[in-house]
């Protein structure tokens, strides 16, 4: 039964869910987009729509009715898995075909949503923290270069970008060794608001756009052009989509744990199928495919709040924010080197993520240790050396160019190698007892 909670109080805890994930959220859309080189406009655009979308997401999950949602309190934002995979399609294909493959993506979700209910013993603990593992490795090299200023950047490496990523760096470490509750829950956010205001007085921070954008626009969509649906993306996109909702499972499992709920196979197949709604609506809305942020279920432990009308508040703040394109611009004038500050702490605590699921494995099981070393190595070196496949065919280049799907993809077909016995049948067992009765 939900417990009763006065609106006041409601929209604070909802708040504090928005402000525990607002930095993850927007580091998402700031990094491809100026990946893709889009203009302050689009990436303004960019932000507010992922911030709306997010909150749409949000409450898709929380929704729980016989098709659709978990019913827990959850909070979905823009997913890091796809950052990679959406700016190799965007610099190969064009923005319009990482569109069509996140839409495409959605829809694969969408119909396969039961299978993958059923299926969830196929990504057992070793599955799930490899990925995971692989997926904060294959992130951390963007933040080294944007601590750095950023690729391009004529300052790369400059001591003042030096000075402010280590700078923020530092206060989110103190903010988590001294303080507690809320103050450390909000720390990564705190950091970046730190360095921007440093930055400002540094004079590396332009306002001038913030004072020139709206204050309310409606949301477009295809806002970036009309999709096109090329087959290396969108096989691309759904391989990221799975991965995606692996992570979630777990997330799932962990929050059904700390709520006292025993989650069934079909509750997993409408939390997937919320996912595959809010992937879809990313696309339509040139937005990001969207997963189960982490960090809220730590708020959710950690302020010992249950009950989903807390997140349901947390999606309608997200959305008036999205309506908002004056605090989009605020995000887009934030210095790259002060965000690569955050993201070796936001990318890190991923790997760290993937480590702690990846202690529950029996280390003693030699299979396991090569889905581990095999999953990760091919992961980091596509990675490291993306001209591994240079020369593949472009439709399969794009699979697996990326490490996080290269990995992804070995950690599954290695898991079913390894761990998917064939049952024995009655008949089978019956022969084998007549073979040993005539040897006897």
């Amino acid at each position: 039964m939900e417990r009763k909670i006065n609106p006041l109080k409601l929209t604070s805890l909802g708040l504090q869910h928005v402000l525990a994930m607002y930095a993850g959220a927007i580091l998402v859309p700031l990094t491809v987009g100026r990946a893709l080189n889009l203009t302050s406009h689009d990436l303004t655009y960019l932000v507010a729509i992922d911030l709306l979308t997010c909150g749409l997401a949000t409450l898709l999950q929380a929704w729980n009715n016989r098709w659709f949602g978990i019913g827990l309190p959850v909070v979905l934002g823009s997913s890091f898995v796809a950052v990679s995979p959406m700016i190799a399609i965007g610099t190969q294909y064009g923005i319009s075909a990482v569109y069509g493959a996140i839409i495409a993506a959605g829809i694969f979700i969408i119909l396969f949503a039961n299978f993958f209910g059923k299926v969830i013993k196929l990504f057992p603990p070793v599955v799930m923290g490899t990925v995971v593992t692989i997926i904060g490795l294959s992130l951390v090299p963007s933040a080294i270069r944007n601590m750095a200023g950023g690729i391009g950047s004529d300052q790369f490496g400059a001591p003042s970008n030096l000075m402010l990523s280590f700078g923020v760096l530092t206060l989110i470490l103190i903010l988590n060794r001294f303080f507690k509750g809320f103050l450390r829950s909000l720390s990564v956010l705190i950091g970046i608001i730190a360095g921007t205001v440093t930055a400002f007085f540094m004079g590396k921070v332009d306002l001038s756009g913030v004072s020139e954008a709206s204050w309310v626009h409606i949301p477009t969509p295809f806002y970036f052009g009309t999709p096109t649906f090329e087959t290396g993306p969108i096989l691309t996109m759904i391989l990221v989509s799975v991965v995606i909702i692996i992570e979630s499972a777990g997330v799932f499992l962990a929050l059904g744990k700390i709520c006292g709920r025993e989650l069934t196979e079909k509750e997993f197949s409408r939390g997937y199928r919320a996912e595959g709604l809010a992937i879809t609506l990313g696309g339509i809305f040139n937005a990001f495919p969207y997963n189960t942020f982490a960090q809220n279920v730590g708020l959710v432990q950690l302020s010992k709040v249950k009950t989903k009308k807390v997140v349901i508040a947390a999606g309608f703040i997200l959305i008036l924010l999205g309506f908002i394109p004056k605090i989009a611009e605020l995000t887009t004038i934030i210095p790259t080197a002060v965000l690569g500050g955050a993201m070796v702490v936001l990318f890190g605590m991923v790997i760290s993520s993937g480590i702690k699921m990846l202690s529950t494995v029996d280390f003693n099981e030699q299979s396991n240790l090569l889905i581990i070393a095999c999953s990760i190595s091919l992961g980091l070196g596509a990675t490291v050396v993306p001209d591994l496949f240079a020369q593949v065919p472009s439709a399969l280049k794009i699979i697996v160019s990326d490490g996080i799907i290269t990995g992804s993809l070995t950690a599954i077909l290695l898991n079913l190698f390894f761990n998917m016995k064939p049952k024995k049948t009655a008949a089978s067992i019956s022969v084998k007892n007549t073979e040993y009765s005539e040897m006897k």
